[in-house]
């Protein structure tokens, strides 16, 4: 079984989609003229604009439902695993595809809101909805939204439950069964809500646990800043293949610092954009901007906190991933690849306090379950595309048992079986969506233009597709309608 996961994972995150994804993120960069630099003002002011209505979130709301899905395992334990395979250098590939995918985020996202829809009293959206409409292939919408659909309710909660059980169990003893039933119930309780209660949930969690990590990793990077230079030489070094120690590994530094990053920040992946649909906004353009922020807050933040805890203190180990196991660095003697790491990282930091361990624990608790908790409502937004009526209630039911009972088997698979899985479901969602917006970027760089030209001229931006040539954005052309007649 794992070697035939294997052989999928070897196609889906072969070198054409390593460097695709630098490629396209790149690409949307120059067209968009790096707006990831010249707008960051205006990004972080879009953050606390748009207000919470009937239909829709605001736009923190929305964006603390995508830091859900975007802060969760990969910032710990998926950093972990990048520097394992790809060495300190994969810690700058990270960096770089959150920089570059910042714009392919900006792109899905302002998509997302051209596109959407109102169903049933609220905002829907996302990749599946943008490929109808804007390029007109209704097949090709509902191969995104099955792929999403197994990707985000069966392949990759897994990843989030196992790694908090192994987190609960090294720092507390705890069964993984016992973890995974608690999970289960807590989970339950919450999408039963819907989206409504998942947004009022994410927008009190998200900010308390990112927070209280960053306290963390301030304090043992304070303990520690006479390292900064040298950590940050090491980073540099081993990413162009310049180190003595990890000179050989540039390729894996790459890959599985893009693979690790995509995964963490999930730019282009094509969950982002489902939060993004729901925020109420006046114009498309201003929660692009937020959700390209987000980018930032979980890679240039959040990973870089776990990355620099990890190699100040020298506790991870470097593996070639031949298969072979064999060590280029070892710092820690017989612990796996993932949580681990950061859990050795604080004790050694501290020594004699005996936090690290909990500390991790608790914090992958609160990172993983949040992304789950965004799994949930990016899982029903694709079942709500597929089905209409009393078909879409039935599939909504199914859908939360079927993720309930899914978080609940992560918690007692092996981790390697669960990372492998989450890797397929990940790649099938990447290489839809990637190939999705190159073809339908157009309308989203139309409305970036509009929105700076308004912006210039000292005004609020509000969308109108129909003066920009934008056809099928209908919920923007009734929602204009509307307003006029008010």
């Amino acid at each position: 079984m794992e070697e035939f996961i294997g052989h999928i994972n070897s196609f889906l995150w072969g070198p054409w989609m390593i460097y695709g994804c630098l490629a396209v993120g790149l690409l949307f960069s120059i067209l968009t003229r790096f707006l990831q630099v010249r707008l960051v003002k205006d990004m972080v002011q879009q953050i606390f604009k748009g207000k919470e209505s009937d239909a829709g979130v605001s736009s923190f709301q929305a964006l603390a439902i995508a830091l859900s899905g975007r802060v969760g395992t990969g910032n710990i334990a998926g950093t972990a695993t990048a520097i394992a395979f790809g060495g300190p250098g994969a810690v700058f590939w990270m960096w770089m595809i959150a920089f570059i995918g910042a714009s392919s985020a900006f792109i899905e996202s302002t998509l997302a809101q051209i596109y959407k829809v109102k169903e049933n009293g609220q905002y829907r959206g996302g990749p599946a909805y943008y490929i109808e409409k804007g390029i007109g292939l209704k097949w090709y919408g509902v191969t995104f939204a099955l792929a999403a659909l197994l990707a985000l309710s069966i392949l990759m909660p897994g990843i989030q439950t196992n790694s908090i059980a192994i987190g609960m169990e090294n720092a507390f003893a705890l069964p993984r069964w016992i973890t995974g039933a608690v999970i289960a119930v807590i989970l339950g309780i919450i999408i039963l809500g819907g989206v409504k209660r998942i947004a009022h949930v994410a927008q009190v969690v998200v900010p308390f646990m990112a927070i209280a990590y960053m306290i963390m990793a301030v304090i043992i990077i304070g303990m520690n800043i006479t390292e900064l230079p040298g950590v940050i030489s090491l980073i540099f070094s081993s990413a162009f293949g310049f180190d003595s120690t990890f000179g050989g590994m540039i390729g894996a530094a790459i890959a599985w610092g893009v693979k690790r990053g995509i995964y963490s920040n999930e730019a282009g992946q094509g969950t982002g954009p489902h939060a993004a649909a729901a925020a109420e906004v006046s114009h498309p353009v201003k929660q692009g901007l937020v959700q390209a922020f987000s980018v930032y807050i979980d890679t240039l933040l959040v990973c870089s906190a776990t990355a620099f805890m990890i190699l100040f203190t020298g506790m991870y180990n470097v593996q070639l991933d031949d298969g072979n196991g064999e060590f280029v660095y070892e710092g820690l003697s017989g612990i796996e690849a993932g949580p681990g790491y950061t859990q050795a990282a604080i004790d050694f930091a501290m020594p004699g306090t005996g936090i690290g361990a909990g500390f991790v624990a608790i914090a992958l608790f609160f990172f993983a379950f949040t992304t789950i908790m965004a799994y949930y409502y990016m899982a029903e937004t694709n079942v709500a595309y597929l089905l209409k009526g009393r078909a879409e209630k039935i599939g909504i039911f199914v859908l939360k048992i079927v993720i309930i009972v899914t978080a609940f088997l992560g918690t007692v698979r092996e981790a390697g079986l669960a990372w492998a899985l989450g890797d397929v479901g990940l790649g099938l969602m990447v290489w839809l969506n990637l190939i999705a917006i190159l073809i339908i970027a157009k309308p989203a760089l139309i409305a970036l233009k509009d929105y700076e030209t308004q912006k210039k001229a000292g005004l609020d931006p509000v969308f109108d597709p129909t003066k920009l040539g934008i056809k099928n954005a209908d919920f923007w052309v009734e929602y204009n309608e509307n307003l006029k007649k008010k």
